[in-house]
């Protein structure tokens, strides 16, 4: 396995209200020296939540998406408050973005996004045995939430308004998921039950 370069010096190269950006130089275990530049990783991580209603529907909402200037249909997800945990973030942004409360949470898996740029991760949580539950968000309007059949999710990722890399992966490894009971029994174990 390669050694790790050798954080030379790390410093802020711009700054926004959402973002900063930091140079790495670097130095490489064959003495190659170099400047990379990342927005620099922040808070506690984010979570993307699949919402199971019942064996048959999954809940997606259409979003606005500032990046591209448009309506997408994707999975709830946020920030993970400082001292929250990210299953309690999870079951917090299910309650603020699609009005439902979880009564079991499983982590399906952390994922990254453009790593050679970017620290930021999110980790994905199955949202079971849901329950209505609205609690006030920080969203700017009401999100549509849209019923969506879990048999037609393959369609759903050719759907011009659902491109989010992110959402397509964690869906189709949540199916996968699914159809495996070895890989499903694995994700039982890390389940937590919530009262």
């Amino acid at each position: 396995m390669p050694t790790k370069p050798q954080v030379l010096k790390a410093r802020t190269a711009a700054k926004s209200r959402l973002f900063e950006v930091e140079e790495l130089d670097l130095r490489f275990s064959n003495g190659v020296e170099r400047t990379y530049e990342r927005l620099a990783s922040k808070g506690n991580g984010a979570v993307m939540i699949i919402p199971v209603l019942n064996n048959e529907t999954l809940l997606l909402i259409n979003e606005y998406a500032a990046g591209i200037h448009e309506y997408q249909l994707t999975l709830p997800k946020g920030l993970i408050d400082p001292g929250e945990t990210a299953l309690e973030a999870a079951n917090r942004e299910l309650m603020e973005e699609v009005g439902y409360g979880a009564r079991r949470l499983t982590p399906l898996r952390s994922m990254t996004t453009s790593p050679s740029y970017m620290g930021h991760r999110i980790q994905v949580v199955i949202a079971e045995d849901l329950y209505p539950q609205r609690r006030p968000g920080d969203e700017p309007e009401e999100l549509e939430v849209i019923p969506y059949p879990i048999e037609n999710i393959s369609e759903l990722v050719f759907e011009e308004n659902f491109a989010e890399a992110r959402v397509i992966a964690a869906l189709c490894l949540w199916q996968k998921v699914r159809k495996d009971p070895r890989l499903s029994a694995q994700l039982s174990n890390k389940t937590e039950q919530i009262s």
